[in-house]
């Protein structure tokens, strides 16, 4: 104790500051998680990035960030660097169009976030069937009689039980209950994720349609939902009598639109949680991220091992 008293006054004195970087080689540890997602400019990747930072630090992890749409490469580098044992392991979020195989072949600590991404990595996810359940009682019971979805580009869709993409359960599963109570609806793309303009386009195509088309609700992620809401009130289009209008993951934006919206909300504390559990079981057996769930028995193929109940949270955009 003398000695350690000692030592830390001479470290005072000196303002001497410990080499993190040997610390870290001599424990083969860099307590960095790199988290990729495909952009932060869409909220609900901001949103899921800030939940996950903050879990990370209380885990007195580090969190390394690539946006893949902002970075060209980016996600290859970050592999690189996992390899390299220059960050100790990387969470998932952004669609890959990489073969299962590549991930697996790493060998390292990986979890996924709504994405599946081979045997042995842990995968979680939001339930997106349930969200499309939710949204489909409230049109129906408020007597919806054509429904547009506005979402990414379709082709994400095909080859279901191949996909990486669970997220797409949610619009399936809304299309499927919709078909079952005798309610309208069709599909139109806007884009990739970061494409803005592209939910704007698809807006207005929408809203130019209603009174040919009797388009009466429109559901899209928070960014297509506050879009709509925006373009419906300077149209003078009175939401929820005319228009009812359902936003899909509860971020920031239902609140910002001009009036709160109806939202179907994905519980980013939950995610963080779960996600950065498994990181670090996962980095502490160095390589196995097979999480520690139950709900993983008899999942589908393209189903993620644990999967996070979702909220619905009213607004003034519904009757």
């Amino acid at each position: 104790d003398d000695m350690r008293a000692r030592v830390k006054a001479a470290m005072k004195e000196l303002n001497y500051v410990p080499n993190e970087l040997a610390r870290n080689l001599y424990k083969n540890r860099t307590n960095l998680v790199g988290v990729i997602v495909p952009t932060i400019r869409h909220p609900f990747f901001a949103t899921l990035t800030a939940h996950l930072q903050c879990e990370l630090a209380a885990q007195g992890l580090r969190t390394m960030l690539c946006s893949t749409a902002d970075a060209e490469n980016g996600e290859v580098e970050y592999v690189d660097m996992l390899r390299r044992h220059m960050m100790d392991g990387i969470i998932v979020c952004s669609h890959t169009t990489h073969p299962n195989d590549y991930w697996t072949s790493i060998h390292r600590p990986i979890v996924a976030f709504d994405r599946v991404l081979g045997g042995g990595i842990a995968s979680i996810g939001s339930d997106h069937e349930q969200g499309g359940r939710l949204m489909a009682h409230m049109l129906v019971n408020t007597g919806a009689h054509h429904v547009v979805m506005i979402g990414g580009p379709r082709d994400q869709y095909f080859d279901l039980h191949k996909t990486t993409f669970p997220a797409v359960r949610y619009y399936l599963t809304l299309e499927q209950e919709l078909k079952a109570a005798g309610v309208r609806y069709e599909y139109v793309e806007a884009g990739n994720v970061e494409d803005f303009q592209g939910y704007k386009n698809a807006v207005n195509a929408v809203l130019n349609s209603m009174p040919v088309d009797g388009v009466d609700a429109v559901v899209s992620s928070d960014i297509g939902a506050a879009l709509c809401v925006r373009e419906a009130m300077r149209r003078h289009i009175s939401i929820p009598r005319d228009l009812q209008i359902i936003a899909y993951d509860g971020t920031y934006l239902t609140d910002l639109a001009g009036m709160k919206m109806t939202a179907v909300a994905q519980n980013f504390d939950k995610i963080a949680q779960v996600a950065v559990g498994n990181i670090v079981r996962a980095i502490a057996k160095e390589g196995d991220a097979k999480a520690d769930t139950t709900s993983a028995t008899g999942r589908k193929p393209y189903e993620p091992d644990v999967l996070i109940p979702v909220t619905r949270k009213l607004g003034d955009t519904t009757r």
